[in-house]
């Protein structure tokens, strides 16, 4: 299970992660919240429902959630569906008790049938994603919104590639110079020298990134101000100015109880409950891979989590959440050991919206994007895909699948076509294993190796069919608890037929698999034949 940490045992590392986190979570959530026709107010609440209260209900010591971009499209379309973003609050309080009582029937067993190879892939191409969504932000090009994680990105309708060469076409120098900057001070705070110091040790080093972007565009507006970064050109962090903690607990919208009783509001329920559920099953395996300390979350308590982060994002007027693995591999690159991180995350972005909106405004998307490209390169190192190479062919085929069905559509349909892979090499090397054949001169003995099923009745006809004729076949069920129907007829079949090739059978524990006595298999005027012990 890993070893356990009190959630207070590690400040030093989990405080500095958990500001990090913060600054990565707070643009994703307001992008999420406008590419979903939601009000900017709540995305941040969304986020900050996840980081006060998720975090301590959740199976993960480690798993940041909040609003996810997989929803993006489900929340806008129901948003058309229904008429307003109350009627869907409603959808989504529903969609959070539906996700508690999954976390009651413990359907979180889900989660260990995802095979760690669509999981790796999964990883991979999050961080392939990351950077290859980032670049354009890097290079000063940021008409699209920080989170927008699907190859055709929904406010632009560009593509994830056609977006890289529209920013090569308009590269903006200020940018640029930011992210060489946060980049630089990436490298340069995992020196060993730094990492042996006593205070700097405990700065993240993506803080000093932002940090050191910060810093330099503040220098250009004074000294350069024709290349510095601006709102107006949309290059920076853009809070909304809410007003103050009442202004901005005014705009959060109330929901429409009279949407209780409509058909509707219950079916987008059910697909909001649904593709939350799975994403955050999705997410909480990846990041148990990502943990130093391999600890192995509970998925059923996750789903309960995830089902009373919703059911309250419901009633105060926030989006829908999941556990995300972007914010999630953020946090574990941090140097996050708890839950505290995750917590600390929520605090700093309900109070720095609330207080310090101006400041945060100055924060380039350019230096966020140069953190967010490291972390990018973490899951898709090239150590890893060595390593992928080297596990053989039934590891290496479902993760390069996955890896690139994620990049060429979405999460869930790339994880989807995955596992599809994923079953296909199963079957494959099933087959290869179950029915196992040798021979000494004239005698030939086919071992049932393991459970046989109608699968492999193709095979088995075709092991059959190629026996020559003039020899002695012993068919050995010993190695199989369970012998599929189908094969005893084709076991039958092949009896049947033995005579005229002058193939003389002999079975040898077919009985008691799944048969009382082998009349439960009639062929003509077969008579019984003999079974060896």
């Amino acid at each position: 299970m890993g070893k356990y940490l009190n959630p207070f045992s590690h400040p030093s590392k989990d405080i500095p992660a958990g500001f990090v986190v913060f600054l990565v979570a707070l643009p994703l959530c307001l992008g999420i919240a406008l590419a979903s026709d939601a009000p900017m107010a709540s995305g941040i609440i969304s986020g900050a429902v996840a980081g006060l209260i998720v975090a301590w209900l959740s199976g993960s010591h480690l798993s940041v959630s909040g609003p996810a971009a997989g929803l993006t499209l489900t929340v806008a379309a129901s948003i058309k569906q229904l008429g307003s973003f109350q009627a869907v609050l409603v959808a989504i309080f529903l969609a959070g008790l539906m996700q508690i009582g999954f976390g009651l029937l413990r359907a979180g067993v889900l989660a260990s049938f995802f095979p760690h190879s669509v999981i790796k892939g999964m990883l991979a191409a999050i961080g392939l994603i990351i950077i290859l969504k980032q670049i354009p932000h890097a290079l000063g090009w940021d008409a699209n919104f920080l989170g927008d994680e699907n190859f055709l990105q929904s406010v632009d309708q560009e593509t994830t590639f056609t977006e890289i060469f529209k920013a090569y076409d308009r590269l903006d120098p200020g940018a640029m110079l930011v992210s060489i900057a946060a980049f630089g001070a990436i490298f340069l705070w995992n020196r060993k020298w730094i990492k042996k110091h006593q205070f700097l040790s405990m700065i993240p080093a993506p803080l000093m990134a932002v940090l050191a972007g910060v810093t330099l565009n503040e220098v250009l507006v004074h000294f350069a101000p024709a290349i510095a970064l601006s709102d107006t050109g949309g290059h920076l962090v853009a809070i909304p100015a809410l007003g103050g903690p009442l202004g901005f607990f005014s705009q959060l919208p109330t929901p429409d109880w009279s949407f209780l009783s409509k058909p509707e509001a219950w079916e987008v329920a059910i697909s909001i409950a649904l593709i939350a559920s799975i994403e955050s099953l999705l997410s909480l395996e990846a990041t148990d891979r990502l943990d130093p300390e391999r600890r192995v979350s509970d998925a059923n308590r996750e789903l309960l989590a995830q089902g009373a982060g919703n059911f309250i994002c419901g009633l105060v007027g926030g989006l829908p959440m999941t556990s995300v693995i972007v914010r999630s591999s953020a946090n574990v690159y941090a140097g996050a050991k708890t839950r505290l991180a995750c917590f600390v995350q929520g605090v700093f972005l309900i109070s720095a919206v609330l207080i310090l909106p101006a400041t945060l405004n100055r924060i380039p998307l350019a230096a966020l994007a140069a953190v967010l490209i490291t972390v990018g390169f973490k899951l898709i190192s090239w150590d890893i895909l060595k390593k992928v190479w080297k596990s053989g062919f039934e590891q290496a085929l479902p993760f390069f699948v996955t890896l690139i069905a994620i990049v060429a559509t979405d999460l869930l349909t790339g994880v989807a076509v995955g596992l599809v892979f994923g079953l296909m090499i199963v079957i494959r090397m099933n087959h290869q294993s179950a029915i196992t054949v040798v021979s000494e001169g004239d005698t030939y003995l086919i071992r049932f190796a393991k459970d046989v099923s109608f699968a492999h009745k193709p095979s088995f006809k075709r092991i059959l069919a190629s026996l020559p004729a003039d020899t002695n076949v012993i068919i050995d069920g010993t190695g199989a608890h369970f012998i599929d129907h189908d094969i005893l007829e084709a076991v039958s079949d092949f009896y049947a037929a033995a005579g005229q090739r002058n193939i003389k059978v002999t079975l040898k524990n077919l009985r008691t698999k799944r048969m009382s006595a082998w009349g439960g298999v009639q062929h003509g005027k077969l008579q019984k034949p003999t079974i060896g012990e």
